[in-house]
């Protein structure tokens, strides 16, 4: 990929797209440009905006044709409109960020100031992070979905592979959504180790919480996971449930992961992003084409080390089939489940909702035949795509999704 250096006092031609004449342009424009100038997102192409300096230059966007390097070492990719920094931190611009000469970053949507690494700070380099301690994120997410008004309290439960979950959510008429209240518990369905007393139990407790909380009867829901599909016990629970007056829906991997896009991929990234929901039975990947319809795939959970397969086969696996999502949606990834959690723990720095996670490498030294079986398969799923961002979102599951998809 071309790359073209830019320095602060002589600056060398950008490459830009202005016509025949566009090195002699180029050259002009560089020995012009200012504190004011910078780079700009603009409708989803990277420009140049080269403002008015006493009249010498007037102010206009020009389009970027090759990669930009800083003299700090900072480097833009023009295409993906991402953001390199020296030190390793990869930012994915949107809409109306600005990058100004020294590659710091303002954001547009909340105002928020990136700021690049210093050249030559500090007289000796920074020692290398501990195997075991995951490197810090690479920056703060700053999207921030709409809150509802007037909503209504909806109560759903999880069977998942690995257990019960509960959530509920306040809810409006226009599907906007807040997380109010969430419960993990553990039934060990899949190690067919819950009984039929145990599920009676567990789930009249569910219920009984959800009631407690202000949600009606009638807003309660029971989601049955593609994987907890799969369990010997899936049908003995299937049967409590129904013996309570309660239906239950049981999804597909494709549903699933229909539903974790519905819940976890914010409007502006619907044509940028594709989701992962890593669950311990299977993996769905999703993402919208351009026509609307929804593509989506499914691969191994992370609890596959039990069957047991080895993590090269795995690996492979997930890379080629990675491979199937389209170019344009690897700019960032919205990712879910049980191992992203514990990842995300690592590097969360209070109660945010959104959590960009590290590079694979850092989590390395993280204990558990499961989380480093997840972290194998997060490692395929980086490497298949090349996406720059990896966001965990602390308040989604995908069965919000189903709340968000029944008639209001």
């Amino acid at each position: 990929m071309k790359q073209i250096a830019l320095f602060t006092t002589t600056l060398v031609c950008l490459g830009l797209s202005i016509g025949a004449s566009g090195q002699t342009k180029c050259a002009e424009a560089a020995q012009q440009l200012g504190a004011t100038d910078g780079f700009v997102l603009n409708n989803q192409a990277l420009v140049l905006r080269m403002n008015n300096h006493a009249g010498k230059l007037k102010a206009q966007d020009v389009a970027l044709s090759n990669d930009v390097v800083l003299a700090n070492g900072t480097r833009i990719d023009h295409k993906k409109a991402v953001v390199e920094y020296a030190d390793g931190r990869q930012v994915p611009l949107q809409n109306g960020d600005f990058v100004n000469m020294s590659g710091d970053i303002k954001v547009a949507s909340s105002g928020q100031l990136i700021t690049a690494p210093q050249p030559g700070a500090g007289a000796t380099e920074p020692a290398p992070p501990s195997p075991a301690t995951p490197e810090p994120a690479a920056a703060a997410f700053s999207y921030q979905p709409a809150e509802p008004v007037n909503g209504k309290l909806r109560g759903v439960v999880e069977l998942g592979a690995s257990g019960f979950n509960s959530f509920v959510v306040r809810l409006d008429a226009q599907r906007r959504w807040k997380l109010e209240k969430a419960d993990f518990g553990n039934s060990l369905v899949l190690e067919n180790l819950a009984t039929e007393d145990d599920v009676r139990r567990g789930l009249k407790a569910y219920i009984g919480q959800m009631l407690d909380y202000g949600v009606g009867p009638r807003d309660i829901h029971f989601v049955v996971s593609s994987g907890a599909a799969k369990a010997d016990n899936t049908q003995k629970i299937v049967k409590s449930l129904q013996a309570l007056s309660y239906q239950v829906n049981v999804v597909t991997p494709q549903q699933e992961g229909a539903l974790a896009l519905r819940a976890v991929l914010p409007p502006a990234y619907a044509d940028k992003a594709f989701v992962v929901d890593m669950g311990s039975a299977n993996t769905k990947i999703s993402w919208l084409q351009p026509d609307g319809s929804l593509g989506t795939l499914e691969t191994h959970g992370s609890k596959y080390f039990q069957q047991p397969l080895p993590d090269s086969v795995v690996a492979a696996d997930v890379r080629r089939l990675v491979a199937q999502v389209p170019a344009e949606r690897r700019t960032a990834c919205f990712i879910l489940g049980g191992v992203p959690y514990e990842l995300a723990k690592t590097v969360r720095q209070g109660s945010e909702r959104y959590v960009v996670l590290g590079k694979p490498a850092s989590y390395a030294q993280l204990p558990g035949a499961k989380t480093q079986a997840g972290l194998n398969i997060y490692r395929a799923i980086t490497d298949g795509t090349g996406c720059p961002q990896f966001v965990f979102d602390s308040s989604v599951n995908f069965t919000i999704g189903y709340l968000l998809a029944l008639p209001q």
